[in-house]
Order: structure tokens, then sequence, then C-alpha cells
């Protein structure tokens, strides 16, 4: 019985990864077919020859370098400013003894709690305020943070000794000389793990670059997409193309980086 359990366990697991894969793969495929061969009905899943010339006419249609430059500075600088500031942070609710802790902490995780949405709007119009639209900074500034990732850590650092503060402390050790010396490479799948998924998180934004940037210098990739997605029209195989280069940088990092993450999320689970 339980061999018969296994076995359908296992089919059930294999036939859910083929449904989840499948669209990707079809994405792909379509990308590199002729318009004919992308629009015919029943539809071909196997161009008869690969189209890698769609990808040329795709950014000379549109100038995905620059929605790839721009959303790759604004991932790259968000991400460092996340783990930075949610180290640190984490760091000072754990290790640090001030009056007003557990409210500090008691706020925190209550403001887990509000809807992203509920607050986007409150925070265009600060930007809209300062004059700040059509900017990076006003891509940057609501994301230099997260309450999320300061819990994760703080859950994470919970299960280092406090002895290794108190012996650094001993020795003269700064908080910072402490923090960059000690607690980052004992923390180091934590922060690896925040780091790759602070940065899909920018990579894929959508909600908040498409409120504070109306012109195509400031545009990032997933915008870029809507936007030729309308001015492509019916010309599906070169959507589908320009979906594929959103795509592959984040596949690609995730099969770099999935060992960390996992590491990351499931050593945070035991020590939590």
């Amino acid at each position: 019985m339980k061999k018969v359990f296994n076995g359908f366990s296992v089919a059930l697991l294999i036939f859910l990864a083929l449904i989840t894969v499948f669209p990707f793969i079809y994405m792909i495929m379509t990308g590199l077919m002729t318009y004919a061969e992308a629009t015919s009905i029943p539809p071909s899943f196997i161009p008869s020859s690969f189209q890698f010339s769609n990808y040329l006419e795709v950014f000379s249609r549109a100038p995905f370098l620059r929605y790839f430059g721009n959303t790759l500075f604004v991932s790259l600088f968000t991400t460092v400013a996340t783990v930075t500031t949610s180290l640190l942070a984490a760091f000072a609710v754990t290790s640090l003894q001030f009056k007003g802790k557990n409210i500090v902490m008691m706020i925190l995780v209550s403001l887990l709690m509000v809807p992203y949405e509920s607050i986007i709007f409150t925070n265009y119009q600060t930007i809209a305020q300062l004059g700040l639209l059509n900017t990076y900074i006003a891509l940057i500034i609501p994301f230099l943070t997260s309450i999320f990732y300061i819990y994760y850590l703080n859950g994470y650092l919970k299960g280092i000794p406090s002895t290794f503060y108190k012996a650094a402390k001993i020795d003269g050790a700064s908080d910072l000389e402490y923090i960059r010396r000690i607690l980052v490479p004992m923390c180091k799948p934590a922060l690896v793990t925040v780091g790759i998924l602070t940065f899909i998180q920018s990579w894929n934004s959508f909600l908040w670059p498409l409120l504070v940037t109306n012109t195509k210098e400031f545009r990032l990739l997933n915008n870029g997409l809507s936007a030729f997605t309308t001015e492509a029209g019916s010309d599906v195989h070169l959507q589908m193309a320009a979906a594929t280069l959103t795509v592959i940088p984040i596949l690609l990092i995730y099969f770099v980086f999935r060992k960390e993450i996992i590491r990351g999320v499931a050593k945070n689970g035991i020590k939590g």
C-alpha cells in the first residue's frame, strides 16, 4: 500500500510539474516561430526552424536594452539597500537593549498585515509632491527596506548565541565590526536568500513603476513589455520573444542560487 501511495505521489508531482513548466516552454518555442506558425490552428509546439531573428526585431522595435539597464540598476540598488537595512534593523531588535523594544517589534509585525495596495497611492502622492516623478529615486525610495525581511532575519539571528556578541564587545569590537566580521559570515545563507528574493521582486515589479514613470527613459522591463505588447499588435511571436527576454535572467538566477535559497529558508525554519 505504501509503494502504491508513493508511486501515486510521484506521478502527481510529475503531472503538476509538467503543468507548471509547459507555459514557459511554449512561450520560448513560440518566440522562435514565424508568425504563421505562432497563429496556426491547431497550434504548433515546435518551430520548423528557429527564428532567432525575432529577438533582433524586438530590440529594433523597442529600446529593450534601455529597459534592461534601468531594471538592472534599480534591482541591484534596491537589493543592496534592503539587505543592508534589514540586517542592521534585525541586529538592533535582536542584540541591542533599548526602551520600547517590544513595542517596536509589535508595530513591525502589525505593519506586515497592511496590504501594499492600501498605501501605494499615499506613496505616489508623496513622490509627486516632492517632484520626483520620472526619476530613479522614485523607483527606489519605497523599497529601501522591508519589514518582512527584517522579521525574517530577526528569526534567523535569534538562533545565533548571544555569547558571540558579548565576546566581541569584550574584545573591543564595535557593533559594525561585529556585524561585518562575525554576523555576516554566520548568516550568509539568509542574506543570500533575502538578496535573491529582493532582486526577483524588484525585477518583476510592475504597478509602482507604472505609476511613477511615463517616459521610455525610466521605464522598467515589465512596463516596457506591456507597452510593446500593445505596440506589437497581432505579432504573437514577437510578444513571446519579448516575454522570454524578461523571464530568462530570473530563471538563470534561480538555477544558480537555488541551493542557497533552500538552505537559507530551511535553516531559518529549523531555528524558528
